[in-house]
């Protein structure tokens, strides 16, 4: 599986930005899903993650109520969308798969390369 993340930007806070990854490999549809972000000195964290059926498993505290993980398995493309951002939103975006979910990094086989997203205050 190959996936590619895009769709990060510079917001003003209080905006909206919707991230996309897209994979490739026609068993993506299989794979656990997760969101993950690394801010500058700190360690990378585990935003959200999504079974392969598009059951939410998890969000992290910070994001609950502003970002939406969801996924079309037609398109093998997984989304985060993220509403009403804040400066400590920003951070460089991966997604990753994996077979089994998990909520390390160390639980995922496939990541993306990232994408960043900027959130001016």
């Amino acid at each position: 599986v190959q996936l590619q993340a895009y769709g990060g930007g510079l917001v003003q806070a209080g905006g909206s930005l919707r991230l996309s990854c897209a994979a490739s490999g026609r068993t993506f549809s299989s794979y656990f899903v997760g969101w993950f972000r690394q801010a500058p000195g700190k360690e990378r964290e585990l935003v959200g993650a999504i079974s392969w059926s598009g059951s939410i498993l998890y969000y992290t505290d910070s994001v609950k109520g502003r970002f939406t993980i969801s996924r079309d398995n037609a398109k093998n493309t997984v989304y985060l969308q993220m509403n009403s951002l804040k400066p400590e939103d920003t951070a460089v975006y991966y997604c990753a798969a994996a077979l089994t979910y998990g909520s390390t990094q160390r639980a995922y086989d496939y990541w993306g390369q990232g994408t960043q997203v900027t959130v001016s205050s």
